[in-house]
């Protein structure tokens, strides 16, 4: 594996995650009719933003480099960082919200799930005072799995699903505060 230093330049203690662009246009969803304050970035870019951010810890000090034309250049200082925050803001609330509807199912597929369990259990018991049967104990030690196994999916929600949805919610805060640089390209380079 090779490391980070070796796919990314650093400029003191801070990485940089550079795009070069031949347009300012190029970074955003061209079939957003939205002013740029509140439009979509492209797919592409966003993916390898995102995905650049997620290589490095959270503490890592990142900064992100545009290099554009010089006949952008005004537009990019003036609209494109607050642009960018904007959008990963954006991102950001709507992965809070995303962590929220997660840990709410949770919690009622818990009650659901410890209900049933009562319940199973409470048959169970039921059941063994029917005899002492092969079938019965069958039926005891099923309806026992089955309680329990109920509890699959609250268990499943609380130890692994909301933390991959909180780690993209803390890289979209990262992005809606890193420091965005504007290069510009002079003479195709």
């Amino acid at each position: 594996m090779k490391k980070l230093e070796s796919y990314y330049q650093r400029e003191g203690e801070t990485y940089l995650i550079e795009i070069q662009l031949n347009d300012l246009n190029q970074l955003f969803n061209s079939l957003d009719p939205s002013p740029f304050l509140s439009k979509d970035i492209d797919e592409n870019a966003r993916n390898y933003i995102v995905g650049a951010v997620s290589e490095f810890s959270l503490s890592t000090s990142l900064k992100l480099v545009f290099y554009l034309p010089v006949e952008d250049e005004f537009e990019a200082r003036e609209i494109l960082p607050a642009a960018l925050h904007h959008y990963f803001h954006y991102c950001q609330r709507g992965e809070q919200r995303r962590l929220r509807v997660i840990l709410r199912q949770g919690r009622i597929a818990l009650f659901v799930g410890l209900v049933f369990l009562f319940v199973c259990l409470s048959l169970s018991e039921l059941v063994a005072k029917f005899g002492d049967s092969t079938f019965i104990h069958f039926l005891e030690e099923g309806l026992i799995i089955i309680g329990w196994v109920a509890l699959w999916q609250p268990a499943e929600i609380f130890l692994y699903e909301w933390w991959p949805v909180g780690y993209r919610e803390k890289v979209f805060k990262k992005l809606t505060q890193i420091t965005i640089e504007i290069r510009l390209l002079r003479d195709g380079k």
